[in-house]
C-alpha cells in the first residue's frame, strides 16, 4: 500500500488507509477468530495505523465494562498474533462511558493524566504511538486542555498527540503550543459528511494529518446510494469497483496529508477498503464528486 506521513516532522509512515476500531467487540456478533482474521487481513493489504479510544467498548448492557475494553482487545488480539512491530497503534481520551453504556466528557487534567496512564497499562506499552483528545469538553475552556496536552507530550508517557473533534481555531491553538508534537486530526468527513472540510485546509497548512473518523457513513445501500450520491455509485460502476472504495479514494484525493480509518469487522471488508489507497481519481472523476 502506498504510504502517507504522520504530520510534517519525523519521517513516520503509516499506510494510505487506517483502520477504526470503534466497533471491534467480542459481543457474540464478532467471534475472536474473526477479529483476529480482520486483524491479519488489514496487515496483508499495508494497513499499518490501527485506532482504538479508552471509550470504545459494547457497553454495560451487554455485561462489558465499557471503558477500556476495546484498548484490552486490540492489545490481546496483537500479541496473539504476534505483530505489534508491524503496528502504529493510537487511542484517545477524554470521553468517558456512564452506567448503563452512555457517554460522557471528561477533560479535566486530572483526569486526561489518568487516560494516559490507564491506556498504558491496558495496551501494555511503555510509550503510547499516538494518543488523542478525544472530544472537546464545554467544562474545561480548550486553552486548559491543549496546557494538559503540553504536559502529556513533555512526559515522554506519548511519542505523538493528535486532536479529535476540533475547529479550525482549536487546531490552531492547539499547534502553537504544542508544536511538532501535534501530529493529526481526527474528525467526521465522508461523501454525506463534508462540513469538516475547513479542518482538512488547517492540517494541509500545518502539515498535520487528517484522519476522517466514519469515512464511509451515509452510503447507505445500494438504492441509497444511488439516490444520495448518484456520482459515486456511477465512478464506481464505471471503474468496476466498490463505492466504498471510491468515497476512499476521493478522501485521499482532498489533501496529501489525509488518511481515512474506515470500520472494519470482517476481513473482507478492510481488504476493499485498503484498494482505495491505488485508485486516481481523474479530474473529471474528481468535479463530479466534488459537486455531488
Amino acid at each position: 500500500m502506498r504510504t502517507r506521513l504522520l504530520g510534517s516532522a519525523g519521517s513516520t509512515e503509516v499506510g494510505a488507509i487506517g483502520l477504526g476500531l470503534m466497533t471491534f467487540d467480542q459481543s457474540g456478533s464478532q467471534p475472536r477468530e474473526q477479529l483476529l482474521a480482520t486483524v491479519r487481513a488489514a496487515l496483508d493489504a499495508g494497513v499499518t495505523l490501527f485506532d482504538s479510544a479508552d471509550a470504545y467498548g459494547p457497553g454495560e448492557e451487554k455485561g462489558v465494562d465499557a471503558q477500556g475494553e476495546n484498548e484490552r482487545l486490540i492489545a490481546g488480539l496483537l500479541d496473539e498474533l504476534g505483530v505489534r512491530d508491524q503496528v502504529l497503534l493510537a487511542t484517545k481520551g477524554g470521553h468517558v462511558r456512564t452506567d448503563g453504556g452512555g457517554w460522557d466528557v471528561d477533560s479535566s487534567a486530572a483526569h486526561l493524566h489518568h487516560a494516559v496512564d490507564a491506556s498504558l497499562g491496558r495496551l501494555g506499552v511503555e510509550q503510547i504511538a499516538l494518543w488523542q483528545h478525544h472530544r472537546p469538553d464545554p467544562k474545561v475552556p480548550y486553552a486548559e486542555v491543549i496546557g494538559t496536552l503540553k504536559e502529556i507530550a513533555d512526559s515522554g508517557k506519548v511519542a505523538r498527540v493528535g486532536l479529535s473533534n476540533a475547529d479550525p481555531e482549536q487546531i490552531r491553538a492547539a499547534h502553537h503550543v504544542l508544536g511538532d508534537a501535534l501530529v493529526s486530526v481526527q474528525n467526521q468527513f465522508s461523501p454525506a459528511f463534508r462540513s469538516s472540510a475547513p479542518e482538512i485546509e488547517v492540517c494541509d497548512e500545518l502539515g498535520l494529518a487528517f484522519l476522517p473518523w466514519s469515512p464511509l457513513g451515509g452510503l447507505g445501500s445500494a438504492k441509497e446510494l444511488a439516490e444520495k450520491h448518484p456520482a459515486f455509485a456511477s465512478v464506481a460502476a464505471a471503474r468496476g469497483v466498490s463505492a466504498q472504495q471510491v468515497a476512499l479514494a476521493w478522501e485521499l484525493a482532498q489533501s496529501p496529508y489525509v488518511i481515512p480509518i474506515p470500520g472494519a469487522k470482517r476481513p473482507e471488508s478492510i481488504t476493499d477498503s485498503a484498494a482505495a489507497a491505488e485508485i486516481e481519481l481523474t479530474d473529471e472523476e474528481l468535479a463530479a464528486l466534488d459537486a455531488s
